[in-house]
């Protein structure tokens, strides 16, 4: 990362990475540069066949990630703009795409673009003093690309309430509308994401990846599909020896129980 770097990358033996937008004295906002960095820093963890689990988050205590830089909004024109918006695009697409799961740590205001990359991780959990917004429409432009992912997290309804009135909602009423998945205090952020966390590494590296594999073709399939497609990815587990080693560690540890 150069000395200039607005994105943070950390590792552990675990195979665990956490990536952080680091502009905490503008609320992380996100400009070009930040984004590029943000979606290099993710493609390169995708080619890491080590990896287990992504976490996202800012740095600091005010923000997740407050929305584009509202200066290079100002300076746009019909084909910036298509360039901008793309690239907060692919910011959330990396994240879809990535082979092993992704969790939000949403530590304060997570706004418009912010909230779409919010949006585009696996799961989510904030803490309770955190607060979310889509408000394009207040600066005269509609939201769009991952805020298409609403609907399917919070309903047409309440996908419409945000984005018609621009308002912000908080914390409760985010975890109310399935916005995020879990909320804690402050205090407890940190602890909450390591309990999903651990969750996740003491599972089969291959079956996460199949399964994240497997829920993002749900996405794009009639029902009766995705039924035959969770058929084939069950199959293909077992052309490995991962299901056979892990069922055989929990007959054993049954048995010994029973003994």
């Amino acid at each position: 990362m150069s000395e200039s770097s607005t994105v943070l990358l950390r590792r552990d033996a675990r195979g665990v990475a956490t990536v952080s937008i680091d502009n905490p004295r503008k609320l992380n906002s996100l400009s070009m540069a930040t984004m590029g960095e943000f979606i290099d820093i993710v493609s390169g963890l995708a080619a890491d066949p080590t990896l287990r689990v992504l976490v996202i988050t800012g740095e600091g205590d005010r923000a997740f990630m407050g929305g584009a830089n509202i200066f290079e909004l100002g300076e746009l024109n019909p084909v910036t703009a298509r360039a901008f918006i793309t690239r907060v695009h692919q910011m959330s697409k990396v994240l879809r795409d990535l082979p092993v799961p992704v969790i939000a740590r949403v530590n304060g205001w997570s706004l418009g673009a912010g909230l779409e990359v919010m949006a585009a991780a696996d799961m989510r959990v904030a803490s309770d003093n955190a607060m979310f917004g889509m408000p394009e429409v207040k600066i005269g432009v509609p939201s769009v690309v991952e805020a298409a992912l609403l609907p399917q997290l919070i309903g047409w309804g309440r996908t419409k309430v945000l984005l018609y009135t621009g308002d912000n909602i908080d914390a409760r009423t985010a975890f109310e509308w399935g916005l995020v998945e879990k909320l804690v205090t402050p205090a407890d952020l940190d602890a909450a994401v390591e309990q999903w966390v651990d969750s996740i590494v003491e599972s089969g590296p291959r079956a996460i990846r199949a399964q994240k594999e497997l829920i993002r073709e749900w996405e794009a399939m009639p029902v009766n599909d995705a039924i035959q497609a969770g058929i084939r990815s069950l199959a293909r587990a077992y052309e490995h020896e991962e299901p056979t080693r892990m069922i055989g560690a929990e007959i054993a540890r049954l048995r010994a129980r029973k003994g």
